[in-house]
């Protein structure tokens, strides 16, 4: 199974950015979705955003107009850009890929936004 490591997390100022990157264990040409999901402390994990190997994006509501998903099969990895970032923003970020119909997670990295 693929696994997903997650880089690029870290502490943060309100207004600043942020670029997670997924770094795929093997090719991630036939992983038809790849997406981010966060978790913040007490709350449920939520969908971030998704892209497939199509390149159709799919975002949240909350993170519209400020993240931006991306993939580079070439390079196996997933990239998050977070602009705009805002206090409840903060969460640990996982990475996720859809591997013929089973979910696979990586181990999450921390996003602190501070006001």
């Amino acid at each position: 199974q693929v696994q997903l490591v997650e880089s690029g997390g870290g502490l943060v100022q309100a207004g600043g950015s942020l670029r997670l990157s997924c770094a795929a264990s093997r090719s991630i040409f036939s992983i038809n979705a790849m997406g981010w999901y966060r978790q913040a402390p007490g709350k449920q994990r939520e969908l971030v955003a998704t892209i497939t190997t199509s390149g159709s994006t799919n975002y949240a509501d909350s993170v519209k107009g400020r993240f931006t998903i991306s993939r580079d099969n070439a390079k196996n990895t997933a990239y998050l850009q977070m602009n705009s970032l805002k206090p409840e923003d903060t969460a640990v970020y996982y990475c996720a890929a859809d591997e013929y119909g089973t979910g696979r997670y990586g181990q999450g990295t921390q996003v602190t936004v501070s006001s």
